[in-house]
């Protein structure tokens, strides 16, 4: 499994139909939450992604993103939870959220772990690696790549019989890419088996920033990118004096990151209840299909065959 479910799509203000940043991501046994803007739990509860968080990313400490986890944790720790939870960010995450989220009187039922992030980074998960990359903002900022692990190839269980590899143990061998041996000393290669690994999927959250060329590098190939929008055209240079990216920009961004579907988010209340300007001049840059994200929006990302 590889799903997104969008808690908040607003950009710096809720507006009664759109919550601040939050973005839940399940992926196998993992369950990240993408930052936690307040009232993240509660729209967590309304769209049903469940509390079992493995860990939290947050893309910057701009107070839209992040004061939500105060809560959230405390939540946690009112309904017993004790499995450790990781928390990364960029600097200064380690000094700011010690403060915040240990902060208070009192002692937390489980162990939160926190993990400042820089560009460059590879941070090993389950069956996935994330990448934050460095993006433009007005303080310290990341994006967030989930690179999932390739998968074992196709196995052909004819060709195994025809090779006479004994069904059991030995196809499990030959499925992980190792070679076996009969009795009699014959060597079967996994390759006469077993299809090539197959790549895995790549997703893309950018949080708050300016286009830069970082963006496309570090997102190359996605199969998804989720960027933010917070302007249209007739506020480029708002955007610019605020460090955030027209609907344009993200548009552009995703063609040259050759990215296969762009979602975008982070909005101006002005665009809160018609977005439609936003997804025209996105479309005009970008020729894949592009979407503005809604509280609640769920996106399944099926593996490509």
């Amino acid at each position: 499994m590889l799903r997104l479910t969008f808690l908040g799509t607003s950009g710096a203000m809720p507006t009664a139909a759109r919550n601040l940043s939050g973005l839940s991501v399940r992926h196998g046994r993992e369950h990240y939450l993408l930052d936690c803007g307040e009232g993240t739990q509660r729209q967590m509860i309304r769209y049903g992604t469940g509390f079992d968080v493995t860990a939290i990313c947050f893309t910057h400490f701009h107070a839209d993103h992040y004061i939500g986890a105060i809560g959230f944790v405390r939540t946690l720790s009112m309904l017993g939870r004790e499995r450790p939870l990781d928390v990364y960010g960029p600097a200064p995450a380690r000094a700011f959220l010690q403060g915040l989220l240990l902060g208070g009187t009192d002692p937390l039922s489980f162990e939160i772990r926190i993990h400042e992030v820089r560009p460059g980074d590879a941070i090993r998960r389950d069956g996935a690696t994330l990448l934050p990359w460095a993006t433009q903002h007005r303080i310290t900022s990341v994006g967030w790549v989930l690179q999932e692990d390739a998968r074992p190839g196709r196995f052909h269980p004819e060709r195994a019989r025809e090779a006479g590899v004994p069904e059991g143990e030995l196809w499990g061998e030959l499925q992980h890419g190792r070679p076996v041996t009969l009795p009699g000393g014959r060597v079967v290669e996994p390759a006469s088996i077993v299809e090539p690994l197959r790549r895995g999927r790549r997703v893309a959250v950018t949080g708050d920033t300016r286009p830069c060329p970082a963006t496309p590098e570090a997102t190359r190939g996605s199969d998804l990118l989720v960027h933010e929008c917070t302007f249209g055209d007739g506020e480029a240079a708002r955007a610019i004096e605020t460090t955030h990216s027209t609907a344009r920009e993200a548009g552009r961004m995703a063609r040259e990151a050759g990215a296969a579907r762009l979602v975008l988010t982070h909005l101006s209340t002005r665009y809160d209840t018609d977005p439609g300007t936003l997804l025209a001049q996105a479309t005009e840059e970008f020729a894949g299909p592009v979407e503005v994200a809604r509280d609640g929006m769920v996106v399944e990302m099926p593996h490509a065959e």
